[in-house]
């Protein structure tokens, strides 16, 4: 056995693992107890505040993305195909990941085993954002979804809910976010291949230190 002393970046050096799509490893950045919103910083890799959650909506579930992936191209072309619109690009960014876990883990920055069910296609101000749902791994409560099926329509409404409001800012104009389509299982496998596809597709034109 063998130790580094250098952290791993989450993004670059956390492998996303040998079975995806069907088991992914997730990097958490946020929980539902989370009063501030936090996202990886790309440079550094550390987590970094994005803004104050200030009003009433919050994450209902564990929320991160997925390593060594990104959202480009492959993305945008994969939405375009699947929802009939011209969705010119993704949102350059990891793909994001919702994780449903019936434990309460008090804090962010953790890597977990996650279960694939689906996903949201999400269109935020013309990009392709996908959200996969999925469920923590062995989970006692969660872990028997293995479709979008399985997910009892109020739970799959809270995650609507949210990304449709979670921008909105009082007495501004309302930010300009779509969902294209909830989808299931199958679909989430080939969102997050597409996204290792753009992730390829990136790091060849900008090597990864």
């Amino acid at each position: 056995m063998s130790f580094s002393t250098q952290i791993a970046h989450p993004w670059h050096g956390v492998p996303i693992g040998e079975n995806a799509p069907e088991v992914v490893t997730a990097f958490i950045e946020i929980v539902p107890t989370d009063t501030v919103k936090y996202e990886i910083d790309k440079e550094t890799g550390f987590l970094k505040i994005d803004r104050p959650q200030l009003f009433s909506n919050y994450m209902p579930c564990l929320y991160g993305f997925l390593p060594q992936t990104y959202c480009g191209d492959a993305i945008a072309q994969y939405a375009t195909e699947q929802s009939g619109r011209d969705i010119p690009e993704g949102d350059g960014d990891p793909l994001d990941i919702c994780v449903w876990a019936e434990k309460t883990i008090p804090h962010g920055n953790i890597i977990l085993q996650a279960i694939p069910i689906g996903g949201i296609r999400l269109i935020d101000k013309g990009e392709a954002d996908d959200k996969i749902i999925a469920v923590l791994k062995n989970d006692a409560v969660y872990g028997s979804w293995t479709d979008l099926n399985d997910c009892p329509k109020s739970v799959l409404n809270r995650l609507v809910h949210y990304f449709l409001t979670y921008k909105n800012i009082p007495g501004e104009a309302k930010a300009i976010i779509e969902i294209d389509s909830v989808y299931g299982r199958d679909v989430a496998h080939e969102v997050i291949r597409k996204s290792r596809q753009d992730y390829q597709t990136l790091t060849s034109k900008i090597p990864v230190i």
